[in-house]
């Protein structure tokens, strides 16, 4: 076989233009076929969730690689050459290092179909079955074009809890194999197809057997940069030139220009000021970060956060169905929201700081939580059942949990932070932090703070009974689940507990209003996070463990 090639990087995209609508018009798309799947240019169905296999199939005397779409409940027959597979935004997972080993690729955050993380996201499984072509079939990869590497490989958590290396099918990578042999009586093999970076790829399949070959290219579209209904099928070119995603329309001349936070590190913070409490945003690391007042900020909690609801969380929702997910540890790409009390010293306050939810406006339920060291979710606040709720963390501390919402659209979460100081005084500031979830909405648009949008699924109101005066509360343990986010809030500095969600630090100068850059936050506490989940892990017997003994982190 001769060398793979490698194409140019495809160009990033970021708005759906009048002149595109045209064009697609144009091209003759229908929104749908009998199966429901999205159809694309050039008469193309985009693949972007649900059971898929490639099977190589006899007709006739021939073989020929088929797609079998199961996506719809039932299956229909298709053409790879007439399919755009798309590995959305959410199909970013962690990469084990012993399939970025095998494959010659990176154990950095990668692009996965099929992954450890495959059951509670919404993606297409594609899998291979050899059942149909009469005996045993050679698979190869016998030309790639994309950004960056392709690769397929099996591991699983099985194997890794006996140290087993992964098992290689077939890489771009020059030095990995580019044939495997499919077994005839193979119904379902599923390996973790594996992509390195978003944009345009397209896989070139030969299947050889008695004699008997067929040769067809997959164009998948990898992250949410391209539209995958703008990219031509097969072997087709690309275009490069038209922008994709959501026409943006400018903000009202009236509405207070929001800043938008849609990625990395931002704490909720209660700050002294002249002797009272203020409820502000911190965006960035210890090091380099920007104040900000809630009603001037707006959180876009991206498309890369839906996950499926899983197990054993029934106050979100029905297992399977889709959320909005916000995990504890830092994911790139979708923002990390966290809680802080670092301005305070011990000293300073009578008791604890307490953060109390006193309403949600938006289109589905708002729930924050962690796993006990049981694995059990630990709900702090949740809409769903009555507001308000509140928790409470004491000074000098600096905390993380998961976050969940319910629907896309625009949410408002009006929180009323509050503390009594060392010599009596109570103090507390009411604040409401708009945010937008999935990217039906364009953030830039959403005026930030209060706003008039309906509530689709109303909550409690708070009561005039209600004080604002901190309850103590027991701090969360340290503890980690073999759920989707092993998780658990960081506790108090010095307290017998030892957190494992994010830390304590104290706080830095910050600019207000100042841009921040990089990558992921580092907060101070890294570290202390990385060991604390692994000792929990151990305690539940494996499961989150493997991620921090295998994983290189990133400086």
């Amino acid at each position: 076989m001769g060398a793979l090639t490698r194409g140019g990087r495809a160009c990033t995209a970021a708005a759906l233009t009048a002149a595109t609508a045209v064009l697609l018009s144009a091209a003759g798309l229908a929104a749908a076929d009998g199966s429901g799947a999205t159809r694309a240019v050039g008469g193309a169905v985009v693949l972007d969730e649900g059971e898929i296999d490639f099977t190589p199939r006899l007709a006739d005397g021939k073989l020929e690689l088929q797609i079998d779409d199961r996506s719809s409940g039932t299956t229909v027959v298709r053409e790879p050459s007439q399919v755009v597979l798309h590995a959305p935004a959410s199909s970013l997972q962690y990469t084990p290092d012993p399939v970025a080993t095998v494959l010659g690729t990176t154990n950095m955050d990668s692009w996965q179909l099929g992954g450890w993380e495959a059951e509670n996201i919404f993606a297409p499984e594609p899998g291979w079955n050899g059942s149909a072509a009469g005996g045993d079939t050679d698979v190869s990869l016998s030309g790639y074009k994309g950004p960056g590497d392709f690769g397929m490989a099996t591991y699983t958590p099985e194997m890794d809890g006996e140290d087993a290396p992964a098992i290689p099918y077939l890489g771009s990578v020059e030095s990995v194999q580019h044939t495997f042999t499919l077994p005839g009586d193979e119904e379902r093999l599923l390996p973790i197809w594996q992509f390195t970076a978003e944009g345009v790829h397209r896989l070139t399949f030969t299947v050889t057997s008695g004699g008997s070959s067929d040769t067809e290219t997959l164009a998948v579209v990898v992250g949410d940069d391209i539209d995958p209904s703008t990219v031509l099928p097969g072997d087709g070119s690309t275009p490069t030139d038209t922008p994709t995603g959501s026409a943006t329309a400018s903000p009202s001349p009236t509405a207070p220009a929001a800043h938008v936070i849609a990625e990395g590190h931002v704490d909720m913070a209660a700050r002294p000021t002249d002797g009272a409490l203020e409820f502000q945003l911190k965006e960035g690391t210890e090091l380099n970060h920007a104040w900000y007042e809630p009603g001037e900020v707006v959180m876009h909690v991206r498309p890369a956060a839906k996950r499926k609801i899983p197990d054993g969380y029934a106050f979100l929702g029905t297992p399977g169905d889709p959320v909005w997910w916000l995990p504890l540890q830092q994911n790139a790409g979708i923002v990390w929201p966290g809680w802080n009390t670092t301005e305070y010293a011990k000293a300073e306050l009578d008791g604890r700081v307490s953060f109390r939810l006193d309403s949600v406006q938006g289109p589905g339920n708002v729930a924050m939580f962690h796993n006990d060291a049981m694995g059990v979710p630990v709900v702090s606040l949740n809409s769903g059942d009555g507001l308000p709720d509140a928790h409470t963390l004491g000074a000098g501390t600096h905390s993380h949990f998961d976050w969940v919402f319910g629907a896309e659209g625009v949410y408002r979460t009006t929180f009323t932070v509050s503390a009594t100081l060392a010599d009596g005084t109570k103090v507390s500031d009411t604040e409401t932090i708009a945010w937008v979830v999935g990217d039906d909405t364009d953030p830039s648009t959403v005026t930030p703070g209060e706003g008039d949008e309906p509530t689709v699924t109303p909550t409690a109101t708070i009561s005039e009974s209600a004080s604002v005066t901190p309850t103590a509360t027991a701090s969360p343990s340290a503890t980690a689940s073999d759920s989707p986010n092993a998780s658990a809030p960081a506790t108090d500095p010095g307290e017998a507990a030892t957190g494992t969600g994010g830390g304590s630090s104290t706080g830095g100068g910050g600019s207000s209003g100042t841009s921040v850059s990089g990558g992921l936050a580092s907060t101070g506490a890294q570290v202390g996070t990385i060991a604390g989940v692994a000792a929990a892990a151990v305690l539940m017997g494996g499961g989150a463990v493997l991620f921090v003994r295998r994983r290189r982190i990133a400086q």
